[in-house]
This record gives C-alpha cells, structure tokens and sequence, in this order.
C-alpha cells in the first residue's frame, strides 16, 4: 500500500494545493500567535530584568506609603549589602517647541555598586544640583541637546533653570522613562517626594527569600515585600497582560483560520475520493481490505498535513519576525526584542495542523470503504460526491437554531456577555448544520434572475451549483463563516462606537471647554482656535462668582442662539432658556437641590431667581448670556466651547488648542474630546486588526471555493464536452463556471451579512445594555464596510472562478468524450 498511497500524492498533487495552501494559512497565523507573543514577553521579561540587575528583595507599597523611618530599618539589616530607594516626583518642564509646560517625571539617582542603575547614550549622569539628564526620546521629541538650559517647575510655583547634562539610554527601556537628578535637587524640587520601592541587594551568602524575610520582618505589614525574581514577574506582569491578549486575539483568528481550513479540506477529500472510485475498487478487486483503504486515505491525508503544517510553521515564524521589527520601527510600546522561538510555539501548530487534516478527511475516507469492488468493473459514469442531507441532521439544525436564538435573545435582554456568546455559537452551528437545505434554496432564488435572462447556460449554472447540495454548502460554509465574522466585526464595532457616541454626549455634552485661571482672554483668542484644523465651531464664555445660599459657585453665561452648535445634547440645549440654570449634579447636592427646584444667585446688588435643571457635563451653573448679564452687565470672556470636525483625528486637535493663545500663561483644556478621542482610536484599532485578521479565514474560503470549482469541472469533463460538442463556445463556458461560482460567493456574503447583522446587535446589546447610564443601546449598519464586504466577495469568486474555467475550455470535446 505505500507505493499506491505515494503514488496517489503524485496523481492528485494538483488536487491538494489548495488543500494545502488552506493549512498553511491557519498554520501560519497559530504560529504567528505563539511566536509573537513568547518573543514579546522574553523581550519584555528580558528588559526589564536588566533595569532591577542585582536586585535580590523589593519593597512595593501597594495602597501605602515607605517612610524614612522604614527605609532606615532596611538599611539596617545584617543580611543587606545595599539599599537604595526608588523616588520620583513629577514636575513640569518648559520645553522650546511648546507654548507651555509639560508633565515630567523625574527619578532620584542613588548608589549602583551593587544594583543597576540608569545609563547615558551620550553626556553624562548628574552631580550637582542644578544639572538634569533626560531620556533620550524624550530629548529628541522636544528637540533638547546636551548643554541647553531648561525650566523645570513644580506644582506650587517655584521654578528653577538646570542644564541637560546627558541623556539617558532608554532604547531598551519598557514604559515611559523618567529624567534623573541628584537625590539633593529632589529634595531642593521636592520636598515630599513619592518613594515607589525600595531595591535590597543582599549580602554574599544570603538568599533572595531569606532577605526578603529579613524584611518582612522589620516593614509594616501594609507594604508588600517581593523577592528579586518575584518583583521582575510583578513587574512583567503589567506589560505581559496587554502581550497575552495579543496572543489570545491571534490565537483565536488563528483557530478559525484551521475551522475554515478544515471545511475546505474535508470537501477536497471528499471529491477526490469521489473521482477515484474506480481507482479504489480495483484496489479492492486486487486484494485490499476495507481497512487498508481507509488507512492509505488517512496515510496521504496525513502526509498532506506534515508538509503544510511545516510550511505553515516557517510561514508563521517569517511573520513574526516581519511584525517584530515593525514594532521596532514604528515604536509600539514593546522593546526592540529578537524573535524568541521555542518548542511549544513550533510543535504546537504543526501537530495542530496535521491533526485538523487528519480529522477532515475521517468522512471522506469511512466513504471510500464503501466502494464496491464491482465498481471497478461497471461503465465509468461522471462520479458525484452528493450525498442527501439526513433528516436527523436538519431537525438537528434546526433545534440547535431555534435554541441559539433563544440564548441570543436572553443574553441581549439580559444583558449577558458569555450568554449571548454560547447563543451566537450555537445558532451558527444550527445554519452550518441545516445548509445543505437553505443555500441550495437561496441559490435557487438568486438564480432565478441569470436563469431567466442569462439563456441556457446560466441556467445549467444554477443547476450545477444545486446539483450536490452537501459540497455546495460546505463550499459556502468556509466563505459564510469569514463573512459573518467579519459583518458582525463591522456592525458591532459601529453599534458600539454609536452606543458610546450617543452616551458621551450625554455625559460630555461639549467637546472642548477652554478656560484660563485668573487671566483674561486676548482679543484675538477666539480666532486663534478657529484656525486650528479641524475645530469647526467656537462660542465664548464669561464667569462671575455668585452666592446661592451659604455657597459661593460659578456661573457660566453662553449665547442661547450659539449653544446648540457646541452641546451636542439636543435635550440640554432646549433647556438652556432665559430663566433656566443647567446645574451639574454635585452643585446641585451642595446646594440641596432637586430638578425643577428654584435656586436664588447673587453678586454684588443683583439678584436673579432660576428654575434648576440638572445636566452632566457642562461647568457647575451654566445660564444664558443674557441672564448673566443681569448678574454682572461686564463680565469678560473667560473661556471658549469648542465643537470639532468628527473626521478630525482628535488627539491632535486637542494638543493644538493645548499649546494655542501663547500669551495666556495656564490654559484649561476639558470636554469630552480627550476621552472620545482615545477610544475612537481603539475602534479604528480593533476594525483594522479584526478586519486583516479574519481576512485570511475568507482568503482561505476563496481558495475552497477556487478548488471546489477545479474539481467540478475534472468531475463534468465528459459532461463539459458534450455540451461543446452541442455547440456551446468556449465564452459561454467560462461564463457558465463564473455564474455558478458567483451565486455561491453571493449567497454566503448576503447570509453571512444577515447574521453579521443580527450578531452584531445581539452582541452590541449584551456588550453595552448594561454600561450605559439608562441602559439604551444604539444600533448602526455601516452600509458602505458591508456593500465593500459583499462587493469583494462577488469580485473573489469570480476570480476563482478563472483558472477552473480556463481549463475547462481548453479541453477538446472530442478527447473528453473518448473512453479511457
């Protein structure tokens, strides 16, 4: 049997590339996810054990404090070679490219005989109190050399000038670093500065865990003590989380990259074994038993799995290193690690790989048992791979529907995460389970259009793309799951997104509040921000300071006519009346209030009596213009509302307003811009990834339906000829191939929208129902991402749809025809 199963992987070679190229896809994104991510986490694991090298004990105060009391008691230990603390503080820094000064940390330098310390690419460390050293990066984002001069400031006004003597070697460092001073400058720039641990190296002899004994003993039991390799896990632990999503994220596109992959093998065996009936009943005619036919099946279904697999792993392994420095050049937060392979990520996708072609040609090799050694002997007829669809399987699909559908609805109402998960799975499983009954139907009436217009061809299309109803919608099922997983990707993303939109007007009403402490506003401020890109309205604001019982509070006057076009609550907006206060709800506790309440203000000699309406998000008090002019006929303009463009990428809208007005000294920037900005950019993020990611699950389903399409027109060669012979061309065949294989690409895009749709939304309500304030969920249908989605899968199956239609006219009838 060897020979005839090596001998059989060279007939059919061209029948199992596209079998192959499916595993060498999900091969190669499951090894993609390992190794990406043990390479990340080495990295980090790596680096950071090189900034805490000789480290042997930690003290951490976790939701506590270190006090020079306890740093002295380490101090003090027999068992301890050296003690350095960990102090930082955070000032900021006038740096020459900003208007004003920004956020800096900045760390302590201390004694590195023992334990490592913070190193310069170029300059030199500290030593004096009026001399800096700041992190490379950092230098070069603000474009600081070495020699300049520097404004630092601290929180309580006081300033002081130090001179960058180096810059730190933060190349390697993970998270953001911190510019070093003497341990004297931070006392001189802070007084009280935090202490975040306290690094022990230990004496020679004393292990780590006897050290970190030694000072357990003498701490507080508030403050956690770790030993040296217990602190790098901690610390690991921060960055590896964010590394071992990643993972899981590859790890589950690469899981549905090896189903779809399994789908497509199955049907190629499954024809394959079909088209060598006679083959395998002379085998059988020969001598061979039933269960060596079903072992040379699983033997060359296994070799199929070895040599993809392993190319599927190099594959893999080249994508890793590709991702790898793209992370380093385009800086995404990881160190610039080399890749890191080991056993499991290798082993594991190749034995994954093997076992999941293995088990998709179970079925097809359990049929080739069943061919009768008479086969051999009977006239050759064009071999079919239909089978009807058992009726225990469709109750069975349809119980598994209905049930799914049922968990679907009582994890959207309910608002249930894993609920609406199981009913979405299982619901799935019921359409792949009763498919060989609805896309023969849905082909039918999609066809029913070509059928009619289209002449007979078309209509021999339809009929072959319904004349085996179990490849079909195996075929459909590869493409269907990509879809659906990409729809309900779209749909959800979009839901949220708007869900998240509607509540952060709600809770931000306003995208950027722009007010200055204790200055003026220049003349021209207002036109200053509006010639920020991307800012399309700017209001004005005056502020005077009112009693309203015992309290004293702000209130904030703005145009009733200009209002609407910077709230974005519409409610709010229509609120804003002469007569009417828009109190936010802490003001309102304070001054014991209740929505419709009366509430008296007061400056100077002017009173004024206002109905209180409570809003979120606005400043404390908030009334028109007109009414604050009764409270105060001068009040200057104190601050601006700003409106933005929602195509505008708000990160850098809002740095520009940050360092916009140069001649106002402190500028408050608020709204709900800053936030709505951060998650929008993860929603273009998650988009992108799942987008690319479940890409290659329908890649792989366009190669099944590519060599579904192959080896139909291998099965119908007799039948192809005769209908050249008949006086078909060569153009109404390939046209009779593109039509079938397109009505199977755009029933799987229009079914796989559907359930897209209803996913998205089922999941969108489970996700959301319960996070926003009045547990409303909004629903979108991006219908330009879905037309794209449906308008690719008609363009790839038509594409996969020429190399079968090519070889199809090549084929002379008359050859066809001939009997072997």
């Amino acid at each position: 049997m060897r020979r005839s199963i090596l001998s059989s992987l060279r007939a059919h070679l061209g029948r199992l590339v596209a079998a192959c190229l499916a595993i060498v896809l999900g091969v190669g994104f499951g090894t993609l996810a390992l190794t990406a991510h043990s390479s990340a986490s080495n990295g980090v694991d790596t680096t950071i054990g090189a900034q805490y090298r000789g480290v042997d004990a930690v003290v951490y105060p976790q939701n506590a404090e270190i006090t020079p009391a306890d740093l002295a008691k380490l101090q003090k230990l027999p068992q301890a070679a050296s003690v350095v603390s960990y102090t930082t503080t955070y000032l900021t820094a006038s740096f020459p490219d900003l208007v004003r000064p920004a956020g800096l940390g900045v760390d302590a330098l201390y004694d590195t005989t023992r334990i490592a310390g913070p190193g310069t690419s170029s300059g030199r460390l500290p030593t004096a109190t009026n001399e800096i050293a700041l992190p490379a990066k950092l230098a070069a984002e603000h474009g600081v050399a070495v020699g300049q001069t520097l404004r630092i400031n601290a929180y309580t006004g006081k300033s002081w000038n130090v001179t960058v003597v180096g810059l730190l070697d933060d190349a390697n460092h993970v998270g953001p670093a911190s510019a070093v001073v003497t341990p004297a400058a931070l006392k001189i720039f802070e007084p009280d500065a935090f202490v975040r641990a306290v690094g022990i190296a230990g004496q020679a002899g004393v292990d780590q865990e006897s050290l970190a004994s030694a000072a357990r003993a003498v701490v507080p039991g508030d403050l956690q003590v770790f030993t040296g390799e217990g602190w790098i896990e901690h610390e690991v632990q921060g960055f590896t989380n964010g590394i071992d999503v990643l993972g899981g994220v590859l790890g589950m596109f690469a899981v549905i990259a090896l189903f779809v992959a399994c789908l497509v093998i199955g049907n190629t065996f499954t024809i394959v074994i079909a088209q060598r009936t006679r083959e395998m009943a002379l085998l059988r005619c020969v001598g061979a038993s039933r269960k060596q036919v079903f072992t040379s099946v699983l033997a060359e279904a296994s070799v199929v799995g070895v040599v993809a697999s392993a190319i599927g792993v190099v594959f893999g392994v080249a994508l890793s290193a590709l991702v790898l420095a793209l992370a380093r050049e385009f800086d995404w937060g990881l160190p610039p690690v080399p890749l890191h392979l080991d056993v499991r990520s290798l082993l594991i996708p190749l034995a994954l790989g093997t076992v999941a072609t293995i088990a998709a040609a179970v079925i097809p090799a359990r049929r080739a048992t069943k061919v009768a050694p008479l086969a051999a002997l009977r006239p050759e007829a064009a071999p079919a791979a239909a089978s009807k669809a058992g009726i225990v399987r469709l109750i069975l699909g349809f119980l598994l529907l209905a049930g799914g559908g049922l968990l679907l609805a009582v994890g959207a109402a309910s608002h249930q995460v894993l609920v609406g998960v199981a009913g979405g799975v299982v619901s799935f499983l019921g359409v792949l389970a009763i498919g060989s009954l609805l896309v023969p139907a849905l082909i039918r009436l999609l066809g029913a259009l070509p059928a009619r217009g289209g002449g007979v061809p078309a209509r021999i299309a339809v009929a072959n793309a319904v004349r085996n109803p179990k490849r079909t919608a195996a075929t459909t099922s590869a493409l269907l799951i990509g879809v659906t997983l990409i729809s309900l990707t779209c749909v959800g993303i979009a839901s949220v997104r708007k869900t998240f939109d509607v509540s952060m007007d709600s809770q931000y009403p306003v995208d950027i509040m722009v007010a200055t402490y204790n200055e003026k506003m220049p003349a021209g401020a207002a036109q200053q921000l509006r010639e920020i890109k991307g800012v399309t309205q700017v209001v004005p604001v005056s502020q005077v300071r009112v009693k309203a019982g015992d309290e004293e509070v702000p209130v904030t006057g703005i145009d009733q006519a200009a209002a609407g076009s910077v709230i974005h609550n519409p409610a709010l907006a229509a609120q804003l009346t002469p007569g009417n206060a828009l109190i936010d709800p802490r003001t309102m506790n304070m001054l014991e209030l209740e929505d419709g309440s009366q509430v008296t203000v007061v400056a100077g000699q002017q009173k004024l009596t206002l109905t209180a309406h409570r809003a979120v998000g606005l400043d404390p008090v908030t009334i028109t213009s007109a009414d604050l002019r009764k409270l105060s006929a001068t009040a200057p303009v104190s601050g601006f509302w700003l409106a933005s463009d929602p195509k505008a990428n708000g990160s850098d809208v809002i740095e520009a307003v940050e360092q916009s007005i140069p001649t106002v000294k402190e500028l408050s920037v608020d709204g709900g811009l800053p936030e709505r900005s951060s998650y929008t950019e993860v929603f273009d993020v998650l988009l992108i990834i799942g987008v690319g990611l479940l890409g290659v699950s329908v890649l792989i389903a366009l190669v099944g339906v590519g060599n579904t399409l192959s080896l139909s027109v291998l099965e119908r060669t007799r039948e192809n000829a005769l209908l050249r012979a008949m006086g078909l061309t060569r153009r109404q065949l390939r046209g009779m191939l593109a039509v079938e294989s397109l009505l199977m690409a755009l029933v799987a895009a229009g079914l796989g929208i559907a359930l897209g749709l209803i996913y998205g939304w089922t999941g969108t309500s489970a996700l959301m129902g319960g996070q926003t304030v009045d547990g409303s969920v909004e629903y979108a249908v991006p219908v330009s991402l879905l037309v794209v989605i449906a308008a690719v899968a008609a363009v790839a199956g038509l594409l996969a749809s020429v190399l079968p239609a090519r070889r199809a006219a090549k084929v002379a009838p008359a050859g066809a025809l001939a009997a072997e």
